[in-house]
């Protein structure tokens, strides 16, 4: 069945229940939305009526045309209304095709989030230093469970890329592969995706107050003995040495931040 197919069974037959009609429950929609704008009335419409009919990724939405009709709405209020399922990652308009579903919801988010790092503030730094800290430090047993001898000499080549870069920021990237690399051992997708959000503002604490020579020696030596521990299975070990990384890094705020950062430890 085309994509094309299954959007005209989808504005000829509506919901698919009995008696269902698309344009009159669209329209009913669209009015209960009244009191916000017309656009959001048609941006909750359209989300309505992918979960209704089981559209997933990759599915075809109804023309603009078509989606206008059954709105009763302007199509300069379903283009609006495209514009903003777009930038959610919910859907892609191309020239001749339509709108399409896709689910690149985690990348327009991050995007998002990218914007809001330029003033980084004690309580961000404390905020995000202290969640690294409950999924690095807490799932010691978890890491030392599944991690592999293969995995500690992935973990050392990408630590010893520290010791010959160019610039803090490439030093940063790796910095962030390293642990990035460590928290890939939990399984989690979501934690990866998390991790992938907040990148722009973990490479900003790992650069603030930093040079060069400071990711070719400290960090490079700090990783080392995280890594050294886990070998050894000391477990105590692994989470005093990340915890001290993760705080040394405060230490360097508080020179280059606001005076009332504090000395709080972020972990606590």
């Amino acid at each position: 069945m085309s994509d094309k197919y299954v959007a005209q069974e989808i504005v000829r037959h509506g919901t698919g229940r009995p008696g269902g009609n698309f344009v009159a429950e669209a329209g009913a929609q669209t009015t209960r939305s009244e009191t916000g704008s017309a656009v959001d009335g048609v941006v909750e419409s359209i989300r309505a009526l992918i979960g209704r009919d089981g559209l997933t990724v990759g599915d075809s939405l109804p023309t603009e045309r078509e989606l206008c009709d059954a709105f009763g709405a302007s199509r300069n209020t379903v283009r609006e209304a495209m514009r903003i399922l777009k930038a959610y990652g919910i859907v892609e308009v191309r020239p001749k095709v339509g709108a399409t579903i896709i689910d690149n919801r985690m990348a327009s988010a991050f995007e998002m989030f990218s914007f809001n790092v330029l003033d980084l503030s004690p309580k961000t730094f404390s905020d995000i230093q202290g969640f690294r800290a409950l999924l690095e430090v807490s799932s010691v047993e978890t890491l030392f469970e599944r991690m592999t001898p293969s995995d500690l000499a992935e973990l050392r080549r990408i630590n010893t890329k520290l010791t010959d870069m160019p610039h803090v920021d490439v030093a940063s990237e790796y910095d962030f592969e390293f642990h990035t690399k460590l928290m890939s051992l939990l399984d989690n997708k979501a934690i990866l995706d998390v991790y992938g959000l907040m990148k722009p503002v973990i490479l900003r604490i790992m650069k603030m107050g930093k040079s060069r020579r400071t990711f070719e020696t400290t960090t490079y030596r700090e990783h080392e003995a995280i890594l050294a521990a886990a070998e050894a299975g000391d477990r105590l070990g692994y989470q005093y040495l990340m915890k001290t990384h993760l705080n040394a890094g405060y230490a360097l705020f508080q020179k280059t931040a606001a005076p009332e950062a504090g000395k709080r430890d972020i972990t606590s």
